[in-house]
């Protein structure tokens, strides 16, 4: 695609991401971020699908001299959300369908692989949202808390709180999982 012009305020002239490179290059992400936050399996489709639409929207906004995903972990914050705010389910712990099966694993470790990764899924199902979200960006995805308040717009004492007391839910619910207790 070339350049695009912005026709916003002081970016007149700016290069605008590229909508489909963002889509192609991030949607593992959208889709996994949503999974972490909660959303059913069944609904991922399509609320990533809510989420690449606002992003599209939103475009113009992005600050390319920021890094792609805490932007995009904030839509998919939102928009799971208000999914769970709209939305009455039983707790369905999804299957990644995006990730493929590594050849160099037997299945017997692949097999090994999907019940830790459903263990984590439920155990993350039992984290508020909100420290959820802070547990995801900060343990899983690796962003800096400073990164995350940016997105969440959340005061930094109040993640580093949300974050401490994540992990203390996260890791009780393993060990609860684990051992089978309900």
């Amino acid at each position: 695609m070339g350049r695009v012009l912005e026709l916003r305020g002081d970016r007149v002239g700016a290069p605008s991401p590229d909508f489909e490179r963002i889509y192609d290059d991030q949607l593992n992400y959208v889709w996994n971020s949503l999974r972490r936050l909660g959303v059913r399996t069944a609904d991922i489709e399509d609320l990533t699908q809510d989420v690449f639409m606002k992003v599209f929207h939103a475009l113009g906004d992005y600050d390319p001299a920021r890094p792609i995903k805490p932007w995009l972990f904030g839509f998919c914050f939102r928009v799971a959300s208000d999914y769970r705010k709209h939305v009455f389910h039983d707790r369905e712990v999804g299957v990644d369908h995006l990730e493929h099966a590594d050849d160099a694993r037997n299945p017997e470790q692949e097999a090994v692989l999907g019940e830790q990764r459903a263990l984590a899924l439920q155990a993350l199902a039992e984290v508020e949202l909100e420290r959820r979200a802070v547990l995801v960006m900060h343990d899983f995805d690796g962003h800096s808390i400073p990164e995350i308040v940016q997105v969440l717009d959340v005061p930094l004492n109040t993640l580093y709180s949300r974050l401490r007391l994540a992990r203390v839910e996260f890791e009780a619910a393993v060990l609860r999982l684990a051992l089978g207790d309900t």
